[in-house]
């Protein structure tokens, strides 16, 4: 079953490459971070306050007849989501306070009086108040910052510290990228993508682990051996299990991104970037930022 044999890549001598890919993409997720934390960003009702409608038709009711009418009712700015299964469709409008309660009435009432042969019954109604919805986009910053901090604490605790820092650094990488897809992308940033997004800093921290686990047996083993040969031998022992594990997670993630339904599309999509980063800076971030500090500490013992 090892879809890989022995392999001898220098991942190490590619971290200047590396390195420079990942500036670029954790810059545009700062960007996009900064955006969210501004509310400036395609902000879901979740953290902009709102009404979420998901209607189920009798018949088909094409998306553009939908948008015409609620438009001809004064609901101009509502973006919608067809869900094909059941003939449903997700109206969502971003209210402010004074308009949340009173929004959901009002897309009733335009769909009854526009097509009043396709009748229609309310699967579910989610009504946030744009304060709440601060608040939430605030504690969920701060549960991302507070994670990242766990992760320092676990592995400096379990290997050394400089490996902590080193999987934070690559669990923030893989969290900004997610955030960068998002921003590039302009897709919607709900609590769903959050939950993708601490999802994905535990499946990174996991792989990184396992890295890091073979590196400090290979450290033990080879106490004179220069730092890049340690950590390239140690990467190439692990790779087949890496790839083989992370394709697995990622067909996993596939098939709720094209079977799952439109509901949870972008939290499937945000999955799939993330386990894709998080196997590439295990091995391109995590452990060349673990080399450049060690080869700093030796010459600074010099």
């Amino acid at each position: 079953m090892e879809l890989i044999k022995k392999t001898k890549i220098d991942f190490i001598g590619k971290r200047k490459i590396s390195f420079a890919i990942s500036m670029v993409i954790s810059i545009i997720g700062i960007i996009g971070i900064i955006q969210i934390a501004r509310g400036a960003a395609n902000m879901g009702i979740d953290f902009s306050g709102g009404t979420s409608v998901q209607l189920k038709f009798s018949q088909p009711l094409p998306m553009a007849d939908a948008r015409a009418a609620l438009a001809r009712n004064g609901l101009k700015e509502v973006d919608l989501q067809e869900i094909k299964e059941g003939n449903k469709l997700l109206v969502k409008m971003r209210k402010s306070a004074a308009a949340v309660g009173k929004a959901s009435n009002a897309v009733e009432e335009a769909f009854r009086k526009e097509f009043p042969a396709n009748t229609f019954i309310v699967d579910s109604t989610t009504e946030i108040g744009p304060s709440i919805g601060e608040k939430l986009r605030k504690d969920t910053l701060v549960a991302v910052a507070i994670s990242l901090i766990g992760i320092i604490i676990y592995i400096a605790w379990r290997f050394d510290f400089k490996f902590g820092v080193a999987a934070a650094i690559a669990t923030m990488h893989d969290v900004l990228a997610i955030f960068a897809a998002f921003f590039v992308l302009n897709k919607e940033v709900n609590l769903l993508l959050i939950t993708a997004v601490l999802t994905i800093a535990g499946y990174s921290l996991t792989d990184t682990v396992v890295v890091f686990d073979r590196i400090r047996e290979n450290l033990h083993k080879n106490l004179k051996e220069a730092p890049e040969t340690t950590f390239n031998r140690s990467i190439n022992e692990v790779l087949s299990r890496t790839i083989i594990t992370s394709l697995t997670t990622f067909l996993a993630a596939a098939s709720l991104f094209f079977f799952g339904g439109e509901v949870i599309h972008d939290f499937s999509f945000a999955l799939l970037v993330g386990v894709a980063v998080g196997t590439y800076s295990s091995v391109f971030v995590a452990s060349p930022v673990v080399v450049v500090w060690e080869n700093r500490v030796r010459k600074s013992t010099v």
